[in-house]
């Protein structure tokens, strides 16, 4: 049973499936989506066809209107987006917006950030909250200004970060709980209530940025706690990586134990068919899903049937 279309016209700007979600389900709500925004189709696969983003996707699926400008500056891109008069613009998980783009409608520009505002602004917040051993984040929606994840606060909604959680799943969650902040959001907006309440700022934000070759590497002589959480926080994508015999390896899953010992920080210890372990400042990682460059990714068992390592191994590097 279809719902009574809500007359407040959106323009929603995503690209991720995290993004897709919320927009299926505001048009589920009832929201009127007349025009998306979105990245241009790229080649991807062995075949390097022209793939389009999980919104560009869902928009084409729903007949919905889809832009898909290279450059968000560009007068011709700018003309036929403020053609659709949009009352308010939603944007998920899309880039950087010229103040031509967020400033256009008369209601503003919205976005959805995975992370309790002020903590974590930046591109990664799910990534650095599990890295940083928190234990509880959340979602934001807030009014965009200026400068980047500053805007006045609309609503705010927690999660638990369970020690079990790694980016992915930890992703889906948000991406569940962000769709009902943004419901609540786009109910304020379409009664009138655009109240607000401005970020504070301290000395102990921490923040979200970038994740590169550089800030994903494994140093094996910090605890065994850190490293954990590094590649809790980076798995499934894009993983915390360390060199094996002069490969890299990618890792997906480790558990750790503090325990005292004598080896060097990156001394591997091994049965050779069971179990891997790594010397860590203040005990071992035992290392349980791995991809080692040039192969599929596997659990260690599978691993190590592959390779003939000694009972006490050379150092990570």
């Amino acid at each position: 049973m279809s719902k009574k279309k809500i007359e407040l016209r959106i323009a929603f700007l995503g690209n991720p499936e995290f993004a897709r979600y919320q927009l299926e389900q505001i048009i589920a709500c009832g929201y009127n989506v007349v025009v998306v925004v979105s990245a241009p189709d790229r080649p991807a696969g062995r075949g390097m066809k022209l793939v389009a983003t999980p919104v560009t996707t869902y928009a084409r699926e729903q007949n919905i209107a889809c832009l898909q400008p290279t450059n968000l500056k560009n007068e011709e891109f700018l003309l036929e987006l403020e053609s659709y008069k949009a009352d308010l613009q939603l944007v998920i998980a899309f880039r950087m917006l010229p103040e031509a783009v967020w400033n256009m409608p008369p209601m503003g520009t919205y976005n959805l950030h995975a992370s309790l505002l002020p903590q974590y602004r930046g591109a990664a917040p799910i990534n650095w909250a599990i890295i940083n051993g928190e234990t509880e984040t959340g979602v934001t929606t807030f009014k965009l200004k200026h400068e980047i994840d500053t805007g006045d606060l609309l609503v705010q909604k927690k999660c638990n970060i369970n020690p079990e959680d790694n980016a992915g799943n930890l992703h889906n969650k948000l991406m569940y709980l962000g769709a009902e902040a943004v419901h609540q959001t786009l109910q304020m907006l379409t009664k009138g209530d655009t109240a607000t309440i401005p970020q504070i700022g301290g000395e102990n934000l921490k923040s979200a940025p970038k994740l590169f070759t550089e800030n994903t590497g494994i140093n094996w002589a910090d605890t065994h706690k850190n490293i954990v959480n590094l590649i809790r926080g980076l798995s499934p994508s894009p993983t915390a990586h360390t060199m094996f015999h002069g490969k890299k390896m990618q890792i997906y899953h480790a558990v750790s134990e503090e325990i005292q010992h004598q080896h060097k920080a990156g001394t591997y210890i091994s049965d050779g068919k069971k179990y891997l372990k790594v010397a860590v400042s203040d005990g071992f990682v035992t290392l349980l899903n791995v991809k080692i460059q040039g192969k599929r990714q596997m659990n260690i068992q599978d691993f190590l049937n592959g390779y003939d390592i000694t009972h006490l191994g050379l150092p990570f590097e």
